[in-house]
């Protein structure tokens, strides 16, 4: 009897998938689960987003790809990844036996790229959702597909038709205005919004004069952006109707619960696994022991209460 009302206390959706409780572990800080099956009971995590996969296998960028910063981390690694083959061969078995949702990232520059990945992750019974991570150059314009409103409704709505599966759209901090981009998204048929990305930044080393990634700029990533990440949250969770999933620095409980007063359904931990493979079960314990605390009965009764 406990476990069932653990579990229906932290319990969420968005869209057809179902949560047992609303601790996901970012994509590209915990690679394809396997990275920290010695240290951490996965089991016990609301769900897995994989390492962004892409069509066709990439190297990414040259080395060096990743700077500490103050309260934080840049890194450049240019999407490096084995491609969509070798995923659904080599990685995707062993997240099949976690019984947990796997929540598959994909990127691409066409409509048609992200479409066909789409449609071929869709048949496999053991992927619960697609994360689509729009921060990929939009071809034939300056920028990101995610700074681009026409070009975000025309990815997300071309996955849309060729995936059944629920759709996340994550979004880039490096915009004017991010609700333009999330009511775009929303319109397009996105079933939740992940936010946010990581913010453009760059390290110089003043030794050598030279800038500390090989690429020059990068993102920026940790507690440094949290206060922003919980800004943009608020912003969006006012300007649209559907689930948001909110991510930018959380570290532990507390940082968790922010981003679910402020108006995310679930939250996801990035570099926070890297300081501590733990961070992402602790945190669902956290939780646990403030709702008990407070005496209230369901994560929902939090949710957007700023």
């Amino acid at each position: 009897m406990v476990k069932k009302k653990t579990k229906s206390r932290l319990s969420v959706s968005i869209g057809k998938l179902k949560l047992k409780n609303p601790v996901l572990v970012a994509s590209g800080t915990f690679g394809y689960g396997q990275e920290y099956k010695d240290l951490v009971p996965l089991k016990k995590l609301g769900g897995i987003i994989t390492k962004t996969i892409t069509l066709k296998p990439r190297k990414g960028n040259p080395p060096p790809r990743i700077a500490e910063t103050y309260l934080g981390m840049i890194n450049a690694i240019g999407l490096e990844n084995p491609g969509l083959e070798v995923f659904l061969k080599e990685k995707l078995p062993f997240l099949q036996k976690l019984g947990i949702p796997v929540i598959v990232s994909i990127a691409a520059e066409t409509p048609e790229e992200f479409s066909e990945m789409a449609e071929r992750l869709s048949k496999v019974k053991s992927v619960s959702a697609l994360e689509l991570n729009i921060s990929c150059p939009n071809l034939g314009k300056k920028g990101l597909i995610s700074q681009d409103a026409e070009a975000t409704y025309e990815i997300v709505r071309a996955v849309k038709k060729a995936a059944g599966l629920t759709i996340i759209t994550k979004l880039s901090p490096n915009v004017t205005d991010i609700t333009e981009i999330a009511r775009a998204a929303e319109e397009a048929g996105s079933d939740c919004l992940s936010l946010v990305n990581t913010f453009f930044a760059m390290a110089v080393d003043i030794k050598t004069r030279k800038p500390k990634l090989a690429n020059v700029t990068g993102g920026l990533s940790g507690p440094a952006i949290k206060p922003q990440a919980l800004w943009m949250v608020r912003e969006v969770y006012q300007a649209v109707s559907i689930p948001l999933i909110g991510m930018g620095g959380i570290m532990n409980a507390r940082d968790a619960l922010e981003f679910i007063i402020c108006g995310a359904n679930a939250i996801a931990v990035g570099t926070g696994n890297f300081v501590n493979p733990r961070a992402g079960i602790e945190i669902v314990e956290g939780i646990e022991r403030y709702l008990k605390e407070n005496k209230i009965k369901n994560i929902k009764e939090l949710m957007g209460k700023l």
